[in-house]
């Protein structure tokens, strides 16, 4: 079969490589003029199946206003005279509950394992390098207080069967020995040894490229303007350079998605959270980290990329836009140098922000729509880099009509109503 791909970040590269694997005829389009170019670009870099968590938790309506009123803040809220975002909170707010959240937790935790043993598999098959690292991922707690709230992550992590590591100050300057000059910050840390780091720009950029010699079609610079429906079914793409046919559609356009759909009267309650991002070359590699460290009082996750560290978090609700106030890389910066003093060179980073797609329970969309040759593949907030292997395997079984290894049904837009 012939299979349009819509988006080409770590997602859309993903499905269109093992789409092809699959033995399709794969085309993508982009509006960019090459791969991982939005939100896939300068993202945090983690793999952590470990922490696939929903956003939408029980005593996070509490959590977020005091995040909202710290210095550094970790949430952000511009509140606008916007139907979407406001529908958008209200079904987050509905999601933050015991029951609500074991559900969604389970999802993403199923797909994410597997997304990691599909990378694994991957990297075994290809030989794809892109700045990766298997040496874990550290949660960092500067008080007493993180330090005891972890039990109920930690009966989580028991039931999941995830291997974990709960250190003390020492055990975890041992680990991440850059550390050393901020040991009088730290109360204890929760470790995963099981997660991986890497540049998901690289990645893609790369598999996209491996993908290119097998066949796969990239059409990029090509704006993507809207879906022709014929009988009840999806009959072509338009874009700005003509109209593109194909037997199966996959959208994979992140926070866009949504727009994509709504003239086809699919309502996908993804909505854009903004992250921000730094990126700062090693000057001191002994006072550099080792992998990825999750600052837990900022919420912000610092992670050693080659010769550089990628220093990345917060959650931002505005709206689609893409600015960069000096604010936020204030707050980014001082996490670093806060923990890892003189380990890179702060006045030389580069300062990013992508819009990652959330949906309101925190798990990704993945199937059929009620357009039996329309798929999407979108949703994945903080977690489209952990997930993104997974993800693509999934949605090439599901094109192709084979089972799947992980139980998808409850990853649909199905879940949401419908249409």
């Amino acid at each position: 079969m012939k299979v349009v791909v819509l988006g080409s970040g770590v997602i859309g590269v993903t499905s269109a490589w093992y789409l092809a694997q699959a033995g399709h005829e794969v085309v993508v389009l982009d509006r960019q003029p090459g791969p991982a170019l939005e939100t896939s670009f300068a993202n945090a870099g983690e793999i952590s199946p470990g922490y696939a968590s929903p956003w939408a938790a029980p005593g996070i309506p509490q959590k977020a206003i005091r995040w909202l009123l710290m210095h550094h803040a970790p949430l952000i809220l511009r509140p606008q005279v916007d139907r979407e975002m406001l529908g958008w909170l209200v079904a987050m707010l509905r999601n933050c509950t015991s029951a609500r959240y074991a559900i969604n937790k389970a999802r993403m935790v199923r797909l994410a394992e597997y997304s990691r043993d599909r990378l694994i598999a991957l990297r075994a098959d290809t030989g794809i390098s892109y700045d990766e690292r298997m040496l874990g991922t550290l949660q960092l707690f500067r008080t007493q207080k993180q330090l005891d709230g972890t039990a109920k992550d930690i009966a989580v992590l028991r039931a999941g069967g995830v291997p974990f590591e709960l250190l003390d100050r020492d055990a975890c300057v041992a680990v991440e020995p850059g550390l050393a000059g901020a040991r009088d910050k730290i109360m204890g840390g929760l470790r995963l040894p099981g997660d991986e780091t890497g540049d998901c720009f690289k990645f893609t950029e790369a598999l996209a490229a491996m993908a290119a010699e097998r066949s796969v079609t990239f059409r990029y610079g090509e704006t993507i303007r809207a879906f022709a429906v014929e009988n009840g079914r999806i009959a072509a793409v338009d874009t700005d350079a003509g109209r593109i046919t194909a037997d199966r559609y996959v959208v994979a356009l992140g926070s866009h998605s949504a727009a994509m759909l709504r003239p086809l009267g699919l309502k996908l309650p993804v909505y854009p959270v903004k992250g921000y991002s730094i990126t700062v070359p090693i000057v001191d590699a002994v006072r550099a980290p080792e992998s990825t460290l999750m600052d837990e009082s900022y919420k912000i996750a610092i992670t050693r990329l080659g010769d550089r560290i990628r220093v990345g978090g917060m959650a931002e609700i505005s709206g689609y836009n893409n600015a960069l106030p000096e604010r936020r890389r204030a707050t980014l910066a001082h996490s670093l140098t806060d923990l890892f003093d003189g380990a890179g060179d702060v006045a030389a980073a580069s300062y990013w922000s992508g819009l990652r797609p959330m949906t309101p329970d925190g798990t990704p969309v993945i199937g059929a729509t009620p357009y039996d040759n329309l798929f999407l593949n979108t949703g994945h907030g903080t977690l489209g880099w952990t997930m993104a292997c997974g993800s693509g395997q999934l949605i090439a079984d599901l094109v192709s009509g084979a089972t799947p290894d992980i139980e998808a049904d409850d990853l649909s837009i199905t879940r949401y109503g419908g249409r």
